[in-house]
């Protein structure tokens, strides 16, 4: 480990200790997500070979406003597009991951698509059974490898992470930015260093930033958990009452309570992964953005290597050059984002784009 990030860290864990003791344009909008989804698609490919390609969802639903929702959307484009025929199978619960995977095989389907980090033992555990299929996994990845019919989609949450950080920088009206997390994972790490690093580069080195994280365990009795909201308020409440007054919150449901603090507070808040704006209702009037991830572009963009042949198995990140991550629309507070702001924002989306920013990660 870098001085440089044991420094970094050290004075993380010091201010978190402390608290706990006391562009001219803006960013291109998301697509409107449909409330339900299109019926599946069918058709020949023009060379006469026909791909059949399957969706398992988590056990959110098709219509869930979020990578479910946004899966589909990018298979169905693609079917539309190259002529593939597309189906979804919906997982109530998760037990039904494998048997959904089954029954796709059994009807020949030759690509399969699944959803998220829950699914991810089902996935390697029916990928090493059915060596003929390809798959792909959303927002998953192996540290062991050994699947080799296997495509891991991930996403440059640093980029978005930094985007995040110039908008919550000129925002901020005391110096002082945060973000709350559910769980300390690479993800979120990577959210959580380049968010400050972004806000650094719009507000300058006396820019303030503190992370919390909601899971910290307090007694054998006491974990906070990844769907607790009420320790997601109470933890971001700490933060607000310490001098933050831009918030990101990062990953799970328990994150909502943290997007509620600010929203009570009247204060503005960054959602993540997806845009929070359409999932989380309760929280619209605080949100002025979301670190999102395309994930209907990221599919789509997996398929088209299906098409031509030049998949290949291992991890396919999304970033802002191939448009798998951006910033959601500002919504209710575009006209609250000064001109020069969102200019500034479309700069850094420039600068990572061609290189000349480049963003300081651990190793």
């Amino acid at each position: 480990m870098s001085n440089k990030l044991c420094l970094v860290l050290s004075v993380l864990l010091t201010a978190t200790m402390l608290l706990a003791a006391c562009a001219p344009a803006a960013p291109t909008a998301a697509p409107v997500q449909p409330k339900t989804a299109p019926a599946a698609t069918a058709a020949a490919l023009p060379n006469g070979s026909s791909i059949k390609v399957g969706l398992v969802t988590d056990t959110g639903g098709v219509n869930d406003q979020a990578f479910n929702q946004l899966a589909w959307q990018g298979v169905q484009k693609a079917a539309t597009d190259m002529g593939f025929q597309a189906k979804f199978l919906e997982s109530k619960q998760p037990s039904d991951y494998e048997t959904n995977i089954d029954a796709l095989a059994a009807e020949d389907y030759n690509v399969i698509i699944t959803v998220g980090p829950l699914m991810g033992d089902a996935t390697a555990l029916k990928a090493k059974q059915y060596t003929n299929i390809k798959f792909a996994i959303i927002d998953n990845s192996y540290s062991d490898g050994g699947l080799a019919n296997v495509t891991s989609l991930m996403f440059a949450e640093e980029q978005i992470g930094f985007l995040a950080g110039v908008l919550a920088g000129g925002m901020s009206r005391s110096g002082f930015v945060c973000s709350v997390s559910s769980l300390q994972t690479p993800a979120s790490n990577r959210y959580m260093i380049s968010f400050f690093e972004g806000a650094t580069w719009q507000a300058g080195p006396e820019m303030k930033f503190m992370n919390n994280f909601i899971n910290i365990k307090t007694s054998d009795n006491n974990v906070p958990s990844f769907d607790d909201s009420t320790q997601g308020k109470e933890t971001a409440l700490k933060l607000i009452g310490n001098g933050c007054d831009v918030l990101f919150g990062v990953g799970g449901d328990a994150v909502n309570g943290a997007l509620l603090a600010a929203k009570e507070s009247n204060l503005p808040a960054i959602g993540a992964d997806v845009d929070q704006y359409n999932t989380y209702p309760e929280g619209q009037s605080a949100l002025i953005s979301s670190a999102m991830k395309n994930v209907d572009v990221a599919v789509y963009n997996y398929l088209k290597t299906v098409a031509d042949g030049s998949v290949k198995a291992g991890i396919n990140t999304g970033t802002l050059q191939n448009g798998g991550v951006g910033l959601a629309p500002f919504h209710d507070w575009d006209s609250k984002i000064p001109a020069d702001l969102k200019a500034q924002i479309q700069k850094a989306s420039d600068g990572i784009k061609d290189g000349s920013i480049k963003i300081d990660l651990p190793q």
